[in-house]
């Protein structure tokens, strides 16, 4: 078994700051997860933890029913692809992807075995004695990860795994690297800040902020019901719609309109509406705006509407049904769909 159990775990840098805080966590035997938010929050430092390559400030990691907390990074049993790749540019591809095998001093026979096995699963066959510049970025990014499955660890750790490719390349790879995992059913970690990557390749995300963990849940789960505005406003690849807005009678007033609200809050209570772009339409009665901006999204577009109090609000419709600019355009949100966050903690209150 390859869980990951993460307890109290902290890493604090001489500086005084705490780029992982005190951070309790369990990652299932064969999962897919993702540690997910921007730039400066963590996660790379957490996968580092993990990994060994950064010391912990306090806590304990445990890999399968080990303590590594304290091991060598080659005691640990995990295998780790770097951003970059950090292929030996003066090794062939076989040479590259039975390192791990050199290094545990293996027969020469074995590691080429070792490195052709892998390959072949990697679609590298025709590429094994080639050297790293011979490579494209795909064909890079895949024998890191053929070194990565050669090393024969428990657990594969990956740091921005498809940063490095173009968009085309990357959705190929999303792909690929999906199928890989399963086939494999090795307990993966990988660290990203596209979170459209995320929610297409995990089966948990973790979404981190300042060291902590904001969210964690499925990609369903993070998408359609974000924990606080934090997380409503990172996910997605068009932001949610948060609006300012007071809680009245049994309603909401927000934007010049008034809409269902949670129930048991008293008059005059702030609050932040949150809904998605995606789950707003044209509609008789909602919220009012006159259309400011509309940009093309291939198959659909996302109209921007300037709304009552200052507020913009954005949907999108579907290709050849987008409004004309300054025309005047009523929404409302689909059954169910309406989030409340409280105004002062930005914590998700119901919905």
């Amino acid at each position: 078994m390859a869980r990951i159990d993460l307890t109290g775990l902290s890493t604090v840098y001489p500086n005084g700051v705490r780029a992982v805080d005190a951070l309790d966590l369990g990652v299932v035997d064969g999962e897919l997860f993702a540690l997910l938010g921007p730039s400066g929050c963590g996660k790379t430092t957490l996968l580092r933890t993990i990994a060994g390559l950064e010391p912990s400030s306090a806590g304990a990691i445990t890999i399968g029913s080990r303590d590594v907390t304290r091991l060598p990074p080659g005691r640990r049993g995990v295998a780790m692809v770097f951003q970059d790749y950090a292929l030996f540019p003066h090794m062939t591809v076989a040479e590259n992807i039975a390192y791990p095998l050199r290094v545990r001093r293996e027969p020469k026979a074995r590691q080429r075995e070792a490195a052709v096995e892998v390959a072949e699963g990697l679609s590298l066959s025709a590429l094994l004695d080639r050297r790293p510049g011979q490579l494209s970025g795909g064909q890079q990014q895949r024998a890191a990860l053929g070194r990565a499955v050669a090393a024969g660890a428990d657990v594969l750790l990956l740091d921005e795994p498809l940063s490095n490719l173009d968009a085309r390349l990357r959705l190929e790879a999303r792909t690929f690297l999906k199928r890989l995992q399963h086939d494999l059913a090795l307990t993966t970690v990988f660290v990203t800040h596209d979170q459209a990557e995320a929610l297409a390749l995990a089966d948990r995300i973790a979404v981190m902020e300042a060291g902590r963990i904001r969210q964690l849940g499925t990609p369903r789960e993070v998408f359609q019901r974000p924990a606080d505005t934090f997380v409503a406003n990172f996910i997605g690849s068009t932001p949610m719609n948060l609006i300012a807005a007071r809680a009245r009678d049994g309603h909401v007033e927000c934007a010049g309109a008034r809409l269902p609200g949670p129930p048991g809050l008293a008059d005059g209570t702030p609050l932040v509406v949150g809904v998605r772009p995606e789950y707003l339409a044209p509609a008789g009665e909602g919220i009012t705006g006159r259309v400011s901006t509309v940009e093309n999204l291939g198959v659909s577009s996302l109209v921007t509407l300037d709304c009552p109090d200052s507020t913009l609000i954005s949907l999108t419709v579907p290709e050849q049904e987008e409004p004309a600019l300054g025309a005047s355009l009523t929404v409302a949100a689909a059954p169910g769909r309406l989030l409340y966050y409280g105004a002062d903690d930005g914590r998700l209150l119901g919905g």
